[in-house]
């Protein structure tokens, strides 16, 4: 990869980071998209996006515990099954051209269903009111799906992860944030592992690009954690969909 081509990628996977960690995410489908558009080789995409992945997901799953967000009996049921189901979905042989396509719908719809509810509040404890957490099985199996989503996929899979807890009103927005933040982790770690035992093997230009998601995700993650209000943090997170869901049909 050219000089040229390592600065445009990590000024882009600077704004993704700090875009995408500002509502406890990583930005693997965003880094995916920003390397498609610079032409960058499939086999080399998906490594490059779980590092840096990794790196991003554990700095916004330190900023918003540290705020206080993060709620362990939430989200021990997601963190058990997913995982397994990740390692589970990467060895799928799926058409992947018709998942994406169905995944990316979703998720459109998910951005839109979120921009209404960001314009329709008045009050930021709007969103708190009728919070129910899902009962075990439900958890578990939402896990579990959605870890196969992120080994098919090779993303975090806190894109569905997200919109799903709020749409049903599992937890509050910076609790959401926070769950799917040490969720995108843990998948993360699991996806890269896969990718390890396969012989996968970080090149030169990684360091230059995981520096600059970490910077990015550095400042998202603070300002999300502890300056975002909700309508502010739902905006984003509707915006975070659409470019995830434009890159999953479009891909």
């Amino acid at each position: 990869m050219d000089e040229p081509s390592i600065w445009i990628l990590a000024a882009s996977f600077t704004i993704v980071g700090a875009l995408y960690a500002s509502v406890g995410h990583a930005g693997a489908s965003g880094y995916l998209a920003v390397m498609a558009l610079m032409g960058i080789d499939a086999a080399t995409m998906r490594p490059t996006a779980l590092a840096v992945n990794v790196l991003v997901a554990a700095i916004a799953s330190a900023q918003f515990c540290r705020a206080g967000h993060f709620s362990w009996k939430l989200a021990w049921p997601f963190l058990v099954a997913a995982p397994p189901a990740a390692f589970a979905g990467a060895a799928l042989h799926l058409d992947p051209r018709a998942i994406r396509m169905a995944i990316g719908v979703a998720l459109m719809f998910a951005a839109c269903r979120m921009a209404i509810s960001c314009m329709q509040m008045r009050r930021a404890d709007a969103v708190s009111k009728g919070v129910r957490p899902p009962s075990r099985p439900i958890a578990l199996a939402s896990g579990a799906v959605i870890g196969a989503f992120s080994g098919i996929t090779g993303t975090g899979g806190g894109i569905v992860l997200s919109p799903l807890m709020l749409l049903r009103r599992w937890a509050t927005v910076h609790g959401v944030a926070a769950v799917s933040a040490v969720f995108i982790l843990a998948n993360s770690i699991a996806g890269l592992g896969g990718l390890a035992l396969d012989g996968w093997r970080p090149d030169a230009s990684l360091a230059s690009l995981a520096c600059a998601g970490c910077i990015g995700g550095a400042i998202g993650a603070r300002i999300g954690s502890r300056h975002l209000g909700i309508a502010w943090m739902r905006g984003i997170l509707a915006l975070v969909l659409v470019i995830a869901a434009t890159k999953l049909v479009l891909s």
